[in-house]
């Protein structure tokens, strides 16, 4: 079988590709802005399977194939044999026979690890329980484009530890900075990806000891998919790690504010949050597009040449 690049987590890149990706994000973007057609992934297609539903992931990865030349499939668990219980490995040696790059946003990370193992192509993580890499590269990409390198900089999370957070984790390693996680006791990020940082990240309980000084400050919805019935007492727990002006004001005075979207003004953001000058959510999400294009440019071989 040959051996293809996947992207299932930061860790699969060297720091330098990352850096070189999203640089690539910025030309690719600056391009698109300037109206300049460039297709590179001509007749190339990217098969989407959604397990769980999304906006931005499948707006930006459809959006983002068509514009470099090629086309996308969406496949909902109501389109494949794998929500009938086709084994995994089955689905993943016929797809990747038709397909030229799998992009796969699903429940459990055994599912693109185990789909990864038997793909001749690409295999995208566009968010797992445990990871939501390509967020993270629109991240890294709006902080660049703003401020310049991340490295040595101070970054802080609030809230739950959840997928977003662990990318977060990954992310103080590949491009090297400081990440302070505030969160209340029993939603800590996953323990494995606090002994890769070893002391990159410090987990605090009050928000505002990680916002002190930060250059950059993120946080996520508190109940994510999957979690609903945990809601009411998120809410209650959660309550004091709200990001709001004030909390932001602690920060670095050329702090940059960032969610990953959707957002639930009231909740772990004040009303207010997303119209502070602050605030370049919108640009993080449009972000989304030019980062993974310049993701799929660099996993996706071109198109074939005419004989």
């Amino acid at each position: 079988m040959m051996s293809a690049r996947h992207f299932l987590s930061l860790m699969d890149c060297t720091p330098e590709e990352l850096v070189s990706v999203l640089r690539r994000g910025i030309e690719l973007k600056d391009l698109r802005n300037r109206g300049v057609l460039f297709e590179p992934l001509k007749n190339r297609v990217l098969g989407m399977i959604f397990e769980k539903s999304s906006t931005r992931t499948r707006v930006s990865f459809e959006a983002g194939m068509i514009q470099l030349g090629g086309q996308a499939i969406f496949l909902s668990p109501r389109d494949t044999q794998l929500g009938r219980g086709e084994p995994i490995s089955d689905c993943a040696i016929v797809m990747s026979s038709m397909l030229d790059a799998v992009m796969i946003r699903t429940f459990a990370h055994s599912t693109l690890t185990e789909f990864a193992a038997n793909s001749r192509v690409s295999v995208i993580n566009g968010l797992s329980d445990d990871l939501h890499p390509c967020q993270l590269l629109a991240d890294m990409q709006t902080f660049l484009e703003q401020r310049g390198s991340i490295q040595g900089k101070t970054v802080a999370w609030i809230g739950d530890g959840n997928n977003m957070c662990n990318s977060y984790i990954e992310a103080a390693i590949q491009f090297d900075f400081q990440l302070r996680v505030a969160c209340p006791e029993g939603y800590e990020p996953d323990a494995k990806f606090l002994a890769q940082a070893g002391d990159r990240v410090t987990i605090v309980r009050d928000p505002r000891d990680a916002v002190i000084g930060a250059h950059l400050v993120s946080t996520d919805v508190w109940t994510s998919m999957g979690q609903e019935e945990e809601t009411a007492k998120r809410l209650k727990l959660f309550a004091p790690f709200q990001v709001n002006r004030a909390l932001l004001d602690l920060a670095a005075p050329d702090v940059l504010f960032m969610h990953c979207l959707p957002a639930h003004r009231g909740e772990e953001i004040s009303l207010d949050l997303l119209d502070d000058q602050r605030s370049v959510a919108w640009a993080q999400a449009e972000n989304r597009l030019h980062a993974q294009k310049a993701l799929l440019e660099f996993l996706v071989a071109p198109a074939y040449r005419p004989a």
